[in-house]
């Protein structure tokens, strides 16, 4: 056998589809259009997203999602309730002995104590904010809060 013996298998090459080529190749006249209309154009039928002439959904999207607010500021959030079960009596609440508990993830965040859940325990809280609540229940415990 050689080279120029080798041909593909029969059946498995197919010549393309040669569209307006003469009414003898199968595919003229109407190049397989059918007759006139929108769809025989160049160019022609309806893009996608086209919705029958209602209005498309992506037009029917707000074109700016809402407003973000850039000096917005984030706090991590305790609750009193879990500083009861996590210090003693006396101890110092700050940022570094939140991060050594686990209680927050970062040490440069800023921290608001709420006043969610009761406290028993006299502390002392070195955070940035304290809510209303939360200033109540720790006074009402024998402890003080310094505002950072």
């Amino acid at each position: 056998m050689q080279l120029h013996d080798l041909s593909p298998a029969p059946g498995s090459r197919k010549d393309r589809k040669r569209i307006g080529r003469g009414h003898g190749s199968g595919h003229g006249g109407r190049s397989g259009k059918g007759n006139k209309g929108q769809l025989s154009r160049a160019g022609g039928g309806k893009g996608p997203g086209f919705e029958g002439g209602q209005n498309p959904l992506a037009m029917r999207m707000p074109k700016l999602p809402g407003f973000k607010n850039r000096w917005r500021q984030e706090y991590e959030i305790v609750n009193v309730g879990r500083l009861d079960g996590l210090f003693a009596a006396g101890d110092v609440v700050d940022a570094a002995s939140l991060k050594d508990k686990g209680v927050v993830h970062s040490v440069v965040a800023p921290i608001k104590v709420l006043g969610d859940g009761e406290l028993t325990k006299a502390l002392t809280v070195r955070v940035d904010k304290v809510s209303g609540p939360a200033l109540v229940k720790i006074e009402a415990a024998g402890g003080k809060v310094e505002l950072t």
